[in-house]
């Protein structure tokens, strides 16, 4: 930008003028906004020169890293081609639809078409309708209601921040909608009590089946989840949970929903989170890492059950956007997926560097402070702990893991923290010398909670 304002001058001009999303406004404008001008593989720079590794990857989308020209390029040349066209009307695009192939090439199975949206949290509006639409179209209006989690996240639209649940959301805009219920998460370490994971996880997928024995089986539309609950914590569920939850889906005649916006596109060594728990979904939101965050995209993967309903019994499905199938979105999206495949990322992640992090990352439970350190592929979740042998945790969670967050932060690495866990989610292409900063440094910010807290 030739005319960019001092960098100096950006601050109180993002106070003036620029709401933030997630913010409390008045304490950020105290504060300072720290403005991010450039960043390259796995690292940003602010304003002042300062360095932070990001272990979060944006907001767990910037798989391939930062600085790939290639996707820059793409995009600039699909703007000097086409820089917009839209899919209504009967019309397409050549990256629209060359990228609903690719995609449903690595989805595998009955996942065979796509519905364009531009964020994930649009994908979720989408599916929810198309859940409706579909039973409808079937001759069972009736089946409108849709079971999610506590402590989910599935966007901040009013449906998604609806179907999500966090009840802190919730307050604000008198959500949840109607038609929409939410039954327990898989949380073993906060809520597996005396009960083994592995207990648990039968446990708590079976009140999947108690909540559509309460509402009715003919009045249920979808039960929809993250394999990995991101913003909630990076939840990672027992092994015995997803079968029994895809058991119970299939004999009770309800849709299949694996929210894919974080877990696809190769964060847990496999093109989609489903294909790791070795589940097949009827309906997936995707967004995020289809394009590496380089421009918004986001879709709905529509299994052949749902699609098929969709061409042949719906007629017209009043649903889009203005930008649906954006073909410079869809080229940059396009290259992007080729960059993982040609350099075998997701592979990488299953075979090299997800051991690697998890080996690392897994070695922080010897902190007296920690609780747990999970992680699948490159998704990782630590349990801060005030006694880790009763795993008692700490009285105000929220201050504890900001205390934490903070200090990783003034130690350039970025991380994010939800109440008492620490997350993690880097580039797909970050190098074990990387892993290994990732882990020094939270070491120490480990160390500076322990100290603090006895101080």
């Amino acid at each position: 930008m030739t005319d960019m304002p001092a960098l100096s001058n950006l601050s109180a001009i993002d106070a003036a003028h620029h709401l933030h999303p997630f913010s409390d406004m008045k304490k950020l404008n105290a504060a300072g906004t720290r403005i991010i001008d450039r960043a390259e593989g796995v690292y940003i720079f602010d304003s002042t020169g300062r360095m932070y590794l990001d272990a979060f990857a944006g907001l767990w989308c910037v798989n391939v890293g930062y600085g790939r020209k290639e996707i820059s390029d793409a995009a600039y040349r699909q703007m000097q081609d086409l820089p917009y066209y839209n899919t209504f009307f009967g019309t397409t695009t050549p990256p629209a639809t060359l990228l609903a192939q690719k995609i449903a090439s690595h989805a595998g199975g009955k996942l065979n078409r796509v519905f364009f949206t531009n964020s994930g949290s649009e994908a979720n509006d989408t599916w929810f309708r198309m859940a409706r639409v579909y039973w409808r179209a079937l001759g069972k209006p009736e089946k409108t209601q849709v079971i999610a989690r506590r402590n989910a996240y599935h966007g901040s639209t009013v449906a998604g921040a609806s179907l999500g649940g966090m009840k802190w959301m919730h307050e604000q805009g008198n959500l949840p909608i109607a038609g929409i219920s939410h039954i327990n998460q898989p949380y073993w370490y906060a809520e597996g009590g005396d009960l083994t994971p592995a207990e648990f996880g039968l446990k708590v997928a079976r009140e999947l089946e108690e909540r559509i024995e309460e509402l009715g089986e003919d009045n249920v539309a979808a039960f929809v989840a993250e394999p990995i609950q991101g913003a909630g914590g990076v939840i990672i569920p027992p092994d015995t949970y997803w079968p029994e939850i895809a058991r119970i889906c299939r004999e009770r005649n309800v849709l299949l929903v694996s929210d894919e916006v974080i877990c696809g596109f190769g964060r847990l060594g496999t093109w989609f989170g489903h294909q790791h728990y070795g589940v097949e979904p009827d309906l997936a939101p995707i967004a995020k890492g289809l394009s590496s965050g380089y421009l918004p995209i986001g879709g709905v993967m529509v299994s052949d059950r749902v699609a098929d309903v969709m061409v042949e019994e719906l007629g017209d499905f009043y649903h889009g956007f203005t930008y649906s199938g954006h073909p410079v979105c869809a080229a940059a999206a396009l290259e992007n997926l080729r960059i993982i495949e040609e350099e075998g990322l997701v592979e990488r992640v299953r075979d090299d560097i997800g051991p690697y992090f998890a080996a690392a990352w897994k070695s922080l439970e010897d902190h007296e402070v920690v609780g747990e350190a999970e992680s699948v592929g490159l998704m990782g979740g630590l349990q801060l702990a005030a006694d880790k042998s009763t795993r008692r945790r700490y009285a105000k969670p929220d201050d504890i893991g900001t205390l934490v967050r903070n200090h990783c932060i003034d130690n350039g690495l970025i991380m994010r923290a939800t109440g008492d866990r620490m997350l993690a989610s880097p580039a797909l292409t970050i190098s074990r010398a990387e892993v290994d900063e990732v882990t020094d440094k939270l070491r120490k910010a480990l160390d500076h909670l322990r100290d603090t807290v006895r101080e």
